[in-house]
């Protein structure tokens, strides 16, 4: 009887030892999957607010730039960053310089949000597989984070294609310009309608092209750059194994005037193409209604064109205001992405 007991005894303990294991077990595996969705989402968050805090912040310089792109060679508005915005602000006003922003934050908030979480994932998988092939001690190198940064680039890019395209046709309406869009929705069923769903696709091309060294260049520049100064320490830079806020967006500064600067003739085809096919783009070009040459075959044929008829520096419109803008809105990306990683208690670095 007395065995019996004790028998019962030690089956109830190794029952209540077992729940307590399976207890945990469960406590643990719903905690992983549970912490890695909030980590995605934290992630996607930052990202997001990056995208629409940087770009809003640098809006009328982003129209000034997709106006002086696109304009006719024989009838010139804009004849600078400054003299472009006085004549925006004169001829539209306040609101004229921010027109296109609503739909360029539509695309640029989840664009920014899928870049930086694609950049990170990119990342890691590129670093297992260079540890796999040199050993675990191995660090991404500015090349690796190059790949990584075009991978996420394009990815980004592909994703929000289509609200790229039709924000960069409602950017160059003007108020004297015969209004075909009233917004975004408007805007991607008439392309829809009478363009077809390719045409939402209009200078993908060149644009992915240009991705691969603006947005790998942006990353691979910020982050070696960063890391660098981490290392090294100089000027005394570095407070507590991290960098200040002004070094960071000198550094993001840094990434993104680079980066501009090798892939901006893309940019500038990629715009001309999306203005095919459009039956009112000559008389949004112009402003005055004269025709305007805007038909190209494919990305080769544009560049030629563009060098023929207007010349090499026609690669490069806009390239002042480009630059002037992308300077604090790059910094102001990277910047924005970890402050908020950091409030929302998320590990700050883009990555390992």
């Amino acid at each position: 009887m007395a065995s019996e007991d004790v028998k019962a005894s030690e089956k109830a303990v190794s029952t209540i030892v077992n729940l307590a294991e399976e207890a945990k077990l469960a406590r643990e595996g719903v905690k992983a999957p549970s912490y890695a969705v909030l980590s995605i989402c934290k992630s996607l968050v930052a990202g997001g607010v990056a995208g629409g805090v940087s770009r809003t912040a640098v809006a009328p310089l982003e129209r000034l730039k997709i106006l002086l792109q696109v304009q006719n060679p024989h009838s010139i508005k804009y004849n600078g960053t400054v003299q472009g915005l006085k004549y925006i602000w004169r001829t539209e006003g306040f609101r004229g310089l921010f027109k296109g922003n609503g739909t360029n934050c539509a695309r640029i908030v989840p664009n920014s949000a899928v870049k930086f979480f694609s950049y990170e994932q990119a990342s890691k998988g590129i670093l297992w597989l260079y540890q796999q092939q040199t050993g675990n001690d191995a660090e991404l190198t500015p090349l690796l984070r190059l790949g990584a940064g075009a991978c996420a680039g394009i990815i980004a890019m592909s994703a929000t294609y289509p609200m790229d395209m039709v924000r960069g046709r409602l950017t160059v309406q003007t108020e004297k310009s015969p209004y075909q869009y009233r917004g975004i929705v408007h805007a991607l069923s008439t392309v829809l309608r009478e363009e077809g769903p390719r045409a939402l696709y209009k200078g993908w091309l060149p644009s992915v092209i240009g991705v691969i060294p603006y947005v790998g260049l942006n990353f691979a520049v910020y982050e070696s750059l960063k890391d660098w100064l981490i290392k090294t320490r100089p000027f005394g830079l570095v407070e507590d194994s991290d960098l200040s806020v002004p070094t960071r967006l000198a550094c993001g500064a840094a990434a993104g005037t680079i980066g501009q600067t090798v892939a901006y003739p893309l940019d500038v085809i990629r715009r001309r193409m999306q203005m095919v096919g459009w039956k009112d783009a000559a008389s949004i070009v112009t402003g005055d209604g004269r025709a305007a040459a805007l038909e190209y075959n494919g990305m080769i044929d544009a560049f030629r064109k563009t060098v023929k008829y207007e010349g090499f520096g026609a690669l490069y419109k806009g390239l002042v205001p480009n630059s002037v803008k992308v300077v604090p809105s790059i910094a102001l990306a990277f910047v924005t992405y970890e402050v908020v990683k950091d409030i929302l208690g998320v590990e700050v670095r883009i990555s390992d």
